[in-house]
């Protein structure tokens, strides 16, 4: 059996909890977050519980896979429930947990946020393009 010592001990906890690194639970939980689909779906289901096609018609943009993988995701994570509504065929409906409600307030100001400054990203992009000379500009944060 191998012995760490408390220094050793002290920067493995440091690491595992390092925001800025990928083996850090709260940096891979940002990360998909952060992510499109996942907050979209977020959004969608603030405003009361959908089913599986109700999603697909609110959120047209997203591929049936992807918005697949947002809700196993989240419902993974405790941010959504699953529950089975009583029709023929059966049919899933998607719900905001308490956890998932709590979100919503931080995704509604990073919205906000956006809506409002989008007009000064704009313009950084287009003085940026122009000042490096870009033929293609680079791509937005958003396609990263």
């Amino acid at each position: 059996m191998t012995m760490m010592t408390a220094a050793q001990r002290r920067e493995g906890d440091a690491e595992a909890y390092d925001t800025f690194t990928g083996t850090c639970l709260a940096h891979r939980l940002l990360a998909g977050v952060a992510a499109t689909p996942t907050s979209l779906v977020l959004f969608a289901l603030a405003g009361g519980t959908l089913r599986h096609a109700e999603l697909g018609r609110v959120l047209p943009d997203l591929a049936a896979t992807t918005l697949a993988q947002a809700l196993r995701a989240l419902e993974r994570d405790g941010f959504i429930g699953r529950g089975v509504a009583a029709t023929v065929p059966v049919q899933s409906e998607y719900t905001l947990t308490l956890l998932g409600e709590r979100l919503i307030p931080l995704l509604n100001a990073v919205k906000d946020w956006a809506e409002h400054n989008i007009g000064e990203i704009h313009a950084a992009r287009e003085r940026y393009d122009a000042d490096e000379g870009v033929d293609e500009p680079v791509p937005d944060l958003a396609a990263s």
